[in-house]
């Protein structure tokens, strides 16, 4: 399930995007399942399509997805022994980000943290 958060930071294609890609690699989308379409998504999430469209390309472009034309978009097969170690390291990782957040960390600070630099 797609819950977008209007106080969050990140644009909503990048939200859309994110939570499409944490719900393949915990395996809520199972390899060569069926995306809503473009249009039903935006539609149900009442957003523009377009939001939609740049969220799917760019999950085809990273190889989370791939599209058959005029059929849709399907979640990519990828290779499970990899996707689970990221679901995995994922699964550590964003209770961290969220606990840096909370003690105040911005979005920069922590990019900075992941470019090598120091935080706060």
């Amino acid at each position: 399930m797609i819950v977008l958060d209007y106080r969050d930071s990140r644009p909503l294609y990048q939200q859309v995007k994110d939570s499409l890609r944490r719900m393949m690699l915990t395996g809520l989308l199972e390899p060569d399942e069926k995306l809503p379409s473009v249009r039903s998504l935006a539609t149900q999430l009442a957003i523009n399509p377009n939001t939609i469209q740049r969220a799917y390309a760019e999950l085809e472009a990273e190889g989370y997805i791939y599209s058959v034309a005029g059929r849709g978009s399907f979640v990519s097969a990828g290779d499970g022994e990899h996707l689970r170690r990221i679901a995995e390291l994922t699964g550590r990782l964003v209770p961290l980000l969220e606990e840096l957040k909370s003690l105040g960390y911005t979005r920069e600070q922590l990019l900075v943290l992941w470019e090598g630099g120091e935080g706060k």
